[in-house]
């Protein structure tokens, strides 16, 4: 094999990392100077995986002739997509966006099952009988999907929650970069955990410590929720899958440590089920499940209560929310993946999200006049810091303006905007590119939480709400912004959420809303 020039190596290649098998392959540059060897991982019709001496290389297959059993026909390339994951959205939820996304491709996708944790997706062009592409879905929970994605053995990694910080720590370790970073995680649909009980059952609202307490066997008869007494309450859940411990604080089990009834379910459907036809029993259920059961308001100790909506989980309003994340690589995807990512985001793929039974992120206007809710908990919390008067100012901002459900918040710590608002900017600046809100103006309204004087937490939320202007503007250079209004205005600590008594009350006061009027 000839010696490999630095310059001209830089020139053909990306570099990857992490070993999977294949076949054998030969490349050799077109003038002859450069020569690698090794097994052949894929080529999606524009580049060559190559795992060589080197590692993992990415190679541009106009530069290169390649001899050996491991290259591919070049004229009819097939891509292979590996998804690994959440077992729920790969038996359910990706199968109706990969269905839909073949349909809106001119392709037909024939779903292949392997095993009772393995199934494929062949997409076939029906012009030609050629088969173009296969999503290979293997399927776990979200722990397995983020390592195999670490390993190299995954393209895509399905995930019913955010990657933890020892996740993180561990795709950095691998050279997959950081996944709590920009970009990285695409929040396809969206979920949530809800209390639940029979129609029967006479409690309407519960609250998150008291759910921690009945997790955690301390809490056990319904008359502390306003039940019949020396009833006992009969907690159900699904099979531990780690999103629960991602929205509820740890239960503390030990000693006493569980309920006095504890039942676990396989499936959310199965749960569901139970609940409707036990009056005595409290499950923890997914929105997307939800059938024939009611679900509990939250309420918090200062008497906030919310319950659960889709305009809730979309505006980031609701506590217990579960988004359903693809974290990807930061190498090179194949042309049909990427095109698939980018479909994700169109009203097609939205539409196959419901009709999966999950929330999808099309932002929604709710006029003022039916955020009563809303303008009642603000009137209740007003006091010294924030009067009537600062609400009067609000109100009369916000007349004859809806609020889009397109809420934006911020990473812990950090002036980066989490995974779903990186997706709200996303639509926002497409919808604003198609005119969608021309001769019409964008409000972007801060608010605070309760910490601190009230004249620094208003200007601070003013600030939160320039910042996301900044970004509106910079995402969407080209658009004419003679044609539609942008406002930031700060209201700091006036129209809370939740209650300030908790960080994660605190946190859902910290936001950025969308109005248009």
């Amino acid at each position: 094999m000839k010696p490999i020039r630095a310059a001209a190596l830089a020139a053909l290649l990306a570099i990857g990392a992490g070993p999977v098998a294949a076949q054998d392959a030969f490349l050799t540059s077109r003038d002859g100077s450069i020569s690698l060897e090794g097994t052949m991982i894929g080529f999606d019709g524009e580049f060559y995986r190559l795992q060589t001496e080197f590692g993992i290389l990415t190679v541009d297959a106009e530069g290169v002739r390649c001899e050996g059993p491991g290259c591919p026909d070049l004229m009819n390339p097939v891509a292979d997509i590996r998804l690994s994951g959440d077992a729920t959205m790969g038996r359910l939820l990706l199968p109706a966006l990969i269905e839909t996304f073949a349909a809106r491709s001119a392709l037909l996708a024939r779903r292949v099952p392997e095993d009772a944790a393995n199934l494929s997706y062949h997409l076939i062009d029906p012009t030609e009988d050629r088969l173009v592409a296969r999503f290979h879905l293997s399927l776990s929970d979200s722990a397995a999907g983020l390592a195999d994605l670490a390993a190299d053995r995954a393209d895509l990694a399905m995930a019913n929650r955010a990657a933890t910080d020892a996740e993180v720590a561990a795709g950095r370790a691998a050279g997959i970069g950081d996944l709590a970073g920009p970009r990285r995680a695409r929040i396809i649909a969206l979920d949530a955990l809800v209390p639940v009980v029979a129609m029967r059952n006479p409690v309407r609202g519960i609250s998150i410590e008291q759910l921690v307490a009945i997790r955690a066997g301390r809490l056990q008869d319904w008359a502390v929720l306003g039940g019949p007494a020396g009833v006992t309450i009969d907690l159900h859940e699904t099979t531990p899958d780690g999103s629960l411990e991602q929205v509820l604080p740890p239960s503390g089990r030990g000693g006493e440590g569980r309920p006095a009834w504890l039942v676990r379910h396989e499936s959310g459907a199965g749960l569901v089920e139970s609940v409707a036809r036990n009056p005595e029993a409290l499950g923890l259920a997914r929105f997307s499940d939800l059938r024939a059961v009611r679900p509990l308001a939250l309420v918090g100790r200062c008497g906030r209560q919310i319950t659960v909506t889709p305009e809730a989980l979309k505006a980031e309003d609701y506590p217990l929310a579960l988004p359903l994340y693809l974290y990807v690589p930061p190498r090179r995807l194949p042309l049909i993946a990427r095109e698939f990512l980018d479909w994700l985001s169109t009203p097609t793929a939205e539409m196959a999200v419901r009709r999966a039974g999950y929330v999808d992120q099309v932002p929604v206007e709710i006029p003022l006049a039916a955020q009563g809710e809303r303008l009642a908990n603000a009137i209740a919390a007003a006091g010294e810091e924030v009067d009537l008067a600062d609400l009067r100012e609000l109100v009369a901002a916000m007349s004859g303006a809806g609020r889009l459900t397109a809420t934006f918040r911020f990473r812990n710590g950090s002036v980066q905007l989490d995974a779903q608002s990186e997706g709200n900017l996303d639509r926002l600046v497409r919808d604003i590119g198609v005119g969608l809100y021309d001769d019409r103006q964008i409000v972007l309204a801060g608010f605070s939480d309760g910490l601190g004087p009230a004249d620094a937490n208003r200007a601070l939320s003013l600030e939160r709400a320039e910042a996301v202007a900044e970004a509106l503007r910079s995402a969407s250079a080209g658009a004419d912004w003679s044609r539609v209004g942008l406002k930031a205005v700060g209201f700091g600590e006036a129209l809370p959420l939740a209650c300030d008594d908790s960080e994660r009350g605190r946190q859902a006061n910290r936001r950025v809303e969308v109005w248009v009027r």
